[in-house]
């Protein structure tokens, strides 16, 4: 018995030992890449960082996340690059502190994300709120760590009519709209969901539910906070500024960004190229995937900007 005892002790003294060497020995599975990174104490951003080649750096619009371009990472890692998605603060997983959500943070907390992921000659891209944060950033910074801008159903260069500017919302019209996010947040997405699409079935049911689930996880008041901030941006003065090949996509039947915005900033950023998404509303993204895709990628490889 004794014997028995000994010889089942030492067999579990070696399976013991073959476990941990076999962890010792390892490899790791992940590339070491950071899937949060701090751009000030207690802030941290989520960021999704796919892929190896030229970087492409996408901001995403109100009030979704870096997920709204899960099919661009797909497509994109496929084709040779590495794709990062930030999402800014107040969104989707990243922090929620108390405190500013304006362009000028937004730009910040890309410049820390960019220099913390050593980026450099990037393509940087933003779809609606996050097309108007990408000029902010290019023009505070002077293009730091980016050699071109994709902007993507840009709110901008003014997403409130101006009296010169008779594009965007109406005053009134955005007092309502700011005042029913702090009241009826649900009713601001079911509007939204309604008009993303160039028409209300534009995009299939579930397109929509995903969508919808993004947008719930934004931090309700860095949501009204964002889309404060954002009526009252008028970047018309800073379109001279940009020095960087640009292209503007955006959908001909958008209901949410009027197209006439997007003749606007092609008019007033010199070195700027328009892509019509004749078939496609605010969710060109979606709508004409393959399109957006293919064309992104080819701004991305592209030596020199083309006119449309």
């Amino acid at each position: 018995m004794k014997t028995m005892i000994l010889i089942i002790g030492s067999l579990m003294t070696l399976s013991f030992q073959s476990s941990l060497f076999a962890q010792g020995k390892r490899i790791p599975a992940s590339a070491g890449r950071e899937e949060f990174i701090e751009v000030e104490k207690n802030v941290r951003l989520h960021v999704t960082d796919l892929g190896e080649g030229q970087p492409i750096v996408l901001i995403h619009g109100w009030p979704l996340s870096n997920a709204m371009y899960e099919y661009q990472y797909q497509y994109l890692v496929q084709r040779g690059f590495r794709v990062i998605g930030i999402s800014l603060r107040g969104f989707g997983k990243s922090d929620s502190p108390y405190g500013r959500y304006d362009f000028d943070v937004f730009s910040d907390d890309i410049k820390v994300v960019l220099e913390k992921l050593k980026i450099e000659n990037a393509v940087l891209g933003g779809f609606s709120m996050g097309g108007a944060a990408v000029i902010h950033y290019a023009t505070k910074y002077n293009a730091a760590h980016i050699s071109k801008l994709a902007l993507f159903a840009a709110a901008a260069p003014s997403w409130l009519q101006r009296p010169d500017f008779p594009y965007g919302l109406t005053e009134e019209g955005a007092a309502s709209f700011i005042e029913l996010t702090k009241t009826d947040r649900p009713l601001v997405l079911d509007n939204f969901d309604k008009a993303f699409a160039a028409t209300e079935n534009g995009i299939s049911e579930g397109m929509s539910d995903w969508l919808k689930s993004i947008n719930m996880e934004a931090s309700p008041y860095a949501a009204t906070q964002s889309i404060t901030a954002l009526v009252a941006l008028d970047l018309r003065a800073e379109l001279p500024k940009i020095e960087i090949p640009v292209a503007i996509f955006h959908g001909v039947k958008d209901k949410l960004v009027e197209f006439g915005l997007a003749e606007e900033l092609h008019k007033g950023i010199k070195d700027s190229y328009l892509v019509k998404f004749e078939n496609s509303g605010h969710a060109l993204f979606i709508e004409e995937m393959q399109k957006f895709n293919t064309e992104l990628e080819m701004f991305a490889t592209s030596n020199t900007s083309h006119v449309k």
